[in-house]
């Protein structure tokens, strides 16, 4: 059965337990030996040197790629255990990502680009549009529902890129670097609408970020190296 949010109170939306990566046998880990523990309502940050291994980390966690070893829980679900007809089934319910890129789709409305997660899903059209204007109206984009994405600022397409991530309102939201391409002002409010609507949703989030002011918006900072994941901070 797909993880689905809210998740349960009573254990982690994600548990890793000693996962290790490689990408040749004959050669040394990108990382080996991560463990982690993320609650419902916790915002993490991962920073990490180019190269580490950040975006390959969010690959396993959302189930596109698979571990040497070691176990990714979602739920208390194990996703070694659930083929690729279940793990899709498990990211269309569960998982929200927000990309550098933001993967909007420039000829479909704003609204459209919103609701693409709930028609995946099969959501009724009254409700789609009900959670899609709810969530338009969250990020500030209320207004621009009916034009179209390639019209907009990449300030206000990120919105959309973060109100797409959310609307089916998923366990579990992995954003790679999700400022990398605005100014500081836009990447400030991005951050902080994304800390904003994961809390409001009651799901759990991961940034993977290189900068140390972004992975100040989350309540704790981690980084990424080859030995596992070490604390760096916890944010003010």
């Amino acid at each position: 059965m797909p993880l689905k949010a809210p998740a349960r109170l009573d254990i982690p939306v994600l548990r890793l337990e000693g996962l290790v990566k490689r990408f040749k046998v004959d050669r040394p880990a990108l990382f080996e030996g991560l463990n982690l523990e993320l609650w419902p309502g916790e915002y993490l940050a991962i920073m990490g040197e180019s190269g580490v291994g950040k975006s390959t980390l969010l690959n396993l966690l959302a189930g596109l790629d698979h571990a040497d070893s070691g176990r990714i829980l979602m739920g208390g679900i194990e996703l070694s255990n659930l083929d690729d007809d279940a793990l899709t089934l498990m990211r269309r319910h569960s998982v929200g990502f927000v990309f550098q890129a933001f993967h909007v789709l420039p000829y479909l409305s704003v609204a459209q680009n919103v609701a693409l997660p709930l028609d995946l899903l099969g959501v009724s059209e009254p409700e789609r549009s009900m959670r899609t204007t709810q969530m338009l109206d969250a990020v500030g984009l209320g207004s621009m529902a009916s034009r179209y994405a390639r019209e907009l600022s990449g300030g206000e397409v990120q919105r959309i890129a973060i109100a797409r991530a959310l609307v089916h309102r998923p366990a579990l939201v992995l954003a790679d670097e999700p400022t990398g391409n605005l100014d500081s002002r836009n990447a400030a409010q991005i951050l902080g609408l994304l800390r904003t609507q994961i809390k409001a949703n009651a799901g759990a989030g991961i940034l993977i970020t290189h900068s140390r002011v972004a992975a100040e918006s989350a309540d704790r900072i981690l980084v990424l190296t080859c030995d596992g994941l070490v604390s760096l901070a916890a944010s003010a």
